[in-house]
């Protein structure tokens, strides 16, 4: 229950009671907090300063949107032992500069990808207006409130945009972002005394060309959204080809203009109901950037896109910027990344590393999935054997075995006993079929061109067992869709990919490396820098010119993230 501004001494007594179980409760802390603090009892505490302690032990105000901030209960606690239990937000009685603009900086957060209710923007207006300049007066108790709130608030806002909400092993991410900020010693030294808060807000966000350009779409795109989505476009019996008859050309012509792919100045004549080339080079540019066959011809699967409302694409692009702050702010060296839903890999843009982008192929959105982690490559191999996992083994390689009789000389593999010694690469007897059952015996598939892995892998060693690595079916990168794997990840130029990540060894030109991958010998290279490997899930990314592309929820991650945010605080930790 609230505790007003009149204090009789039954009201002191329990708030000093409450005082003494700071200790106790404080000790529910989250990952990583400090100890709270507690006053020596020798202490004379107000009993301004015995209700903020009661609050703070708590770990609870009732006026804030989600009351509940155990999880940051420690921090808070340290934040008022540091300044005395003094309520520094409101210096005699009204709010500083400081706090005036952090509170402007809570109306903003949409720009940066947050809810702002989740920082009680809209409470802040009636909650100044009831401040006024302090008298001899004892402190008021919805000064007290207000500083806490402001104080929760604060720290909230300032982790959202530092680690994010939701700690990306809720979803089995194996990724280890920026350490946590000290926020008490931040907050004082940082933000109550700044001459400019919103330099020090821009300063706790991800550093990174992709995150800025992220931003810049997302306030395009929110002030796109203000015109309306418009009427959907009607859904036709057939796919409409260039040339064909379309009753929905007038919704089409406005709805590309609106995203930006058809041009302003292109014109169709009024009433026209024909699909004409200018329509369907626009068209392809939509789905080249929807990661769609950019054929121009508008079947069910892009004129869906097309009439995805624009609140998705912003939920899109907020779930962009929430996973960027999942990953740490620098590198030893540039880092290679992978975006699964992209279904490409890229290099950051960092000298002294030169930029790199290709096509891959990623595990199957079903039961086969990619892993989202980072790790570090410490090696590749030329003419790989590839060892068959187990449950390829079972699942696909015995009954093939079965069927027929020489399908391991046919496919070029062998079997082999657990010190590497080849045990039969021709038909398989009984004895060695219980072998490959009980996991005594194993089968690999020698090197060359038919080689699974193709003729060259990318080694980062993880308990996924999922590499980069090149592949006998080239065919697959011209699709738009690349989810074909049991999760490992296909490169579509693996000699440019190698080139790159032995750009440090002068002797490892491109035609060494192509002349390897064609010898007949297996080769492996140690790298004298682990090179950072990101493999990351966006549905939302901004190309460097400012295009922005948007992509399926393969595997659901997105629909996850929506789930964890709308629960609220506290968010999974």
């Amino acid at each position: 229950m609230r505790i007003r501004s009149v204090w009789g001494p039954g009201l002191v007594a329990v708030a000093l009671l409450l005082v003494l179980r700071i200790g106790s409760a404080a000790s529910q802390t989250s990952p990583g907090a400090s100890p709270s603090p507690t006053t020596p009892a020798s202490t004379a505490v107000s009993p301004a300063q015995a209700e903020l302690q009661a609050l703070t032990s708590s770990g609870k105000l009732t006026d804030l949107r989600w009351p509940n901030f155990t999880d940051y209960r420690a921090y808070v606690q340290e934040f008022y032992q540091i300044g005395g239990w003094s309520p520094d937000w409101f210096p005699n009685g009204q709010a500083s500069s400081q706090a005036l603009a952090m509170i402007w900086q809570f109306k903003q957060a949409a720009l940066k990808g947050l809810d702002p209710e989740d920082y009680d923007a809209s409470r802040w207006d009636g909650r100044l207006a009831k401040t006024k300049p302090a008298t001899a007066a004892p402190i008021d108790s919805d000064l007290i409130h207000f500083d806490l709130a402001l104080t929760v608030c604060a720290m909230r806002f300032i982790s959202d945009l530092h680690i994010g909400r939701v700690n990306p092993q809720h979803f089995k991410f194996d990724l280890v972002g920026p350490e946590r900020y000290d926020l008490p010693t931040l907050l004082r030294n940082e933000f109550m005394n700044a001459s400019d808060v919103s330099s020090a807000v821009t300063k706790v966000e991800p550093p990174y060309d992709g995150y800025q350009r992220a931003e810049v779409a997302l306030a395009a795109y929110r002030v796109m959204a203000l015109a309306g989505d418009g009427p959907p476009l009607p859904l036709p019996v057939r796919a409409v080809r260039p040339g064909d008859t379309y009753p929905g050309m007038a919704q089409l012509a406005a709805r590309l203009r609106q995203l930006g792919d058809l041009p302003s100045a292109s014109t169709t004549p009024a009433g026209s109901t024909v699909y004409d080339e200018t329509a369907a080079d626009a068209v392809k540019h939509f789905q080249e950037r929807h990661g769609l066959e950019p054929d121009g011809v508008m079947g069910a699967g892009t004129i869906a896109q097309i009439n995805t409302p624009l609140g998705a694409r912003i939920e899109q692009l907020q779930f962009a910027l929430e996973r960027y702050r999942w990953i740490p702010q620098t590198f030893p060296q540039p880092p290679l990344v992978v975006n699964i839903p992209e279904f490409q890999l890229r290099t950051l843009r960092k000298q002294p590393a030169y930029f790199l982008s290709m096509r891959v192929v990623v595990g199957k959105a079903y039961r086969h999935h990619t892993p989202v982690f980072a790790n570090s490559m410490r090696y590749l191999v030329f003419r790989p054997y590839w060892n068959v996992p187990p449950s390829i083994t079972r699942g696909e390689l015995i009954p093939k075995i079965r069927r027929d009789p020489d399908y391991l000389a046919t496919h070029n593999f062998e079997v082999a006993n657990n010190a590497g010694s080849v045990v039969t690469d021709g038909r398989v007897s009984d004895e060695t079929m219980r072998g490959l059952k009980s996991g005594a015996l194993y089968i690999r598939q020698k090197p060359g061109p038919k080689n699974a892995l193709g003729l060259v892998k990318f080694i980062f060693p993880n308990d996924y067992k999922v590499y980069l690595h090149s592949t006998p079916a080239p065919e697959l990168f011209a699709k738009a869709r690349r989810d074909f794997s049991h999760g490992c990840i296909r490169v579509e130029h693996p000699a440019a990919l190698a080139a790159w990540v032995l750009r440090d060894k002068p002797e490892w030109t491109l035609d060494k490396i192509r002349a390897t991958m064609n010898g007949n010998q297996t080769v492996q290279v140690n790298l004298a820098k682990p090179i950072p490997v990101l493999i990351l899930y966006n549905t939302a990314v901004v190309e460097p010119d400012g295009e922005v592309r948007f992509f399926d929820d393969i595997y659901g991650y997105d629909a996850e993230l929506r789930t964890a945010l709308a629960a609220g605080y506290p968010y999974p930790s």
